[in-house]
This record gives structure tokens, C-alpha cells and sequence, in this order.
């Protein structure tokens, strides 16, 4: 991959090219739901060549830019306050705050509602309460997730290591060393989306980069991937609120 810009008025857009073995004759320009642009462009492709038919683009490029901005203009980070929306796994809970002169006890779901106790009512202390409580579903949910997805996939004899790690952009990622890496936030989504996630990260064990036999693993082993990451990117910014 390499960065570049275009110019469209008194804008600047950064772009990324993504060097794709599937494609032979022309380019491909996404807008991701964060806001960046990749363009997927065959090997060899004449960067000059890249760089005009991105311009041709601009304006197309700069207006999903500017709708992805105003997206994300309309979330509001959390109060951590009774009555707020909780989502876990796809499903949303309404958060319960229960001031306590106690020692708190654990944050747990009950029903529908989500409850947190604290001593102190403070929005930081229950914001760490819900945070470490995602981290610990997280870790459990995805071990769980990764050992089923080990045992069907043939090129895997034992499940990888794996860890957590918050990411702006990405839902998850695997190491050189094959350990795989995933978002604590990814835990909020619909179980099919982490599903997806995980057989991604998992058959770059096989395949490092996004080159054909890559996305021909994904096809066989995870063969509605291309709906869970419409869906995950619809919710990329309400997943990733805190």
C-alpha cells in the first residue's frame, strides 16, 4: 500500500492504493465508513494512471467523505447515566445505574437492563465499570468463537494465541507471528459480524495478504461474509461510541 492526495477545491483528500490480484484492468474506489479512501488497483497499474482516474472522482470522493462526517457528527458520546442504550452482541440493553454506599458489586446483565453499582455516581467510574465488563465478555466470547472456527477450518491444527486491542479503523488483525488480534469493541455486534471477523483473521493464517486465494478461502468458509461486512460497516460508528 502508499498514500497519496487529491486536490478537489480548497479540499485535500488522502487516498490509499491497495495493489488487488483480482482486478486486470481498471480501478476500484471505496469510501470506508470511517471517512478513508481506498482505491484497489491491479498490479502494475501505472501510478499516473491511478491518480487520474481518482481525480475524475473527486467529487464523488469528497461528497461520501462529507456524508460520513455528518454521520459521525450525530454521535454523541455517553453520559454513562440510567436509561442509556447498552449493545452487546447485536442486542441493545438499557443501562441501569444503581448508587451504592457498599462495596459495588460486579456490573451484570439482568434481563434487559444492564446494572452498574458505584459508590461515587461519577461518569468516569462507571464508564471504567462498562468498559472493563465489555473486555472480560469479549476476551470469553471470541476465545469461544475462534476454538469452533479452529476446528472446522482444515489448515489450522490448534487455536492461535489472541489478545485484545482497541483500534480506530480495524475490527480485528493477525500478527506475523499468527496470533490473532481483536477489537473489544467488536463484542457489541451481531454474532454472524463476529463470526466474519474471526474467519477473516483466521484464514490469514493460510494467506497474508487480500490477494485471490484469500478471498476464495473466505468465499468457502465464511460464504454470507460480504453481508456481515455491510452490516458491520453500517454500524461501524454507533459500535465504536463509547
Amino acid at each position: 500500500m502508499h498514500k497519496t492526495a487529491i486536490v478537489y477545491g480548497d479540499q485535500r483528500i488522502p487516498y490509499t492504493v491497495n495493489v488487488d490480484d483480482r482486478r486486470t484492468t481498471r480501478v476500484a474506489i471505496h469510501v470506508e465508513p470511517d471517512g478513508k479512501v481506498i482505491v484497489d488497483a491491479p498490479p502494475g497499474f501505472c501510478p499516473a494512471a491511478i491518480q487520474e482516474a481518482v481525480q475524475k472522482r473527486a467529487r464523488w470522493i469528497v461528497s461520501h467523505v462529507e456524508d460520513t462526517k455528518a454521520r459521525f457528527a450525530h454521535v454523541h458520546p455517553r453520559e454513562y447515566i440510567s436509561g442509556e442504550q447498552i449493545i452487546y452482541l447485536g442486542r441493545r440493553y438499557v443501562l441501569k445505574v444503581l448508587p451504592t454506599a457498599e462495596k459495588p458489586k460486579a456490573v451484570r446483565l439482568r434481563g434487559n437492563r444492564l446494572e452498574v453499582e458505584t459508590r461515587s455516581g461519577d461518569a468516569d467510574d462507571i464508564r471504567s465499570k462498562v468498559r472493563a465488563w465489555y473486555r472480560v465478555k469479549a476476551r470469553d466470547y471470541f476465545a469461544k468463537r475462534i476454538v469452533e472456527a479452529s476446528q472446522k477450518l482444515p489448515w489450522i491444527d490448534e487455536m492461535p494465541p489472541f489478545r485484545l486491542l482497541e483500534m480506530n479503523k480495524q475490527w480485528g488483525s493477525c500478527s506475523a507471528d499468527g496470533q490473532v488480534i481483536l477489537n473489544p469493541h467488536l463484542v457489541k455486534a451481531p454474532r454472524d459480524c463476529i463470526d466474519y471477523v474471526v474467519v477473516h483473521e483466521l484464514a490469514h493464517l493460510k494467506h497474508h495478504d487480500h490477494g485471490q486465494a484469500f478471498w476464495k478461502l473466505l468465499d468457502t468458509y465464511c460464504p454470507k461474509w460480504q453481508q456481515s461486512k455491510r452490516e458491520l460497516d453500517a454500524m461501524v460508528e454507533t459500535l465504536m461510541m463509547e
